[in-house]
């Protein structure tokens, strides 16, 4: 989970430097994406896979984050979700 935090705030650094706590703030509010997870029973699984599981986490939402991250105004929202996208993708990597 601290990765969530940390990923974010390396990006918003190296490549958003001169406006890194805007990118920062935005990238940190698309970890409402796992506002899903409250569709889910139990809410929270340690043993689940969020990648295909949680409807904001199927290959058709991802596939829109990153058209969100090729366009420059929705650029950081994008940024963050796939950021969220590829971390929770390394908790199933786990799973295996």
């Amino acid at each position: 989970m601290v990765l969530h935090f940390l990923v974010p705030l390396v990006v918003a650094l190296v490549f958003w430097r001169a406006q890194w706590k805007r990118a920062l703030l935005v990238m940190w509010a698309t970890m409402l994406v796992d506002a899903d997870h409250l569709l889910a029973t139990p809410v929270f699984d340690p043993l689940r896979c969020s990648i295909g599981f949680h409807p904001l986490h199927q290959p058709w939402a991802i596939a829109l984050y990153l058209v969100l991250a090729l366009l420059p105004k929705t650029r950081w929202v994008g940024v963050g979700l796939l950021i969220h996208m590829a971390l929770d993708g390394l908790d199933c990597l786990k799973l295996i």
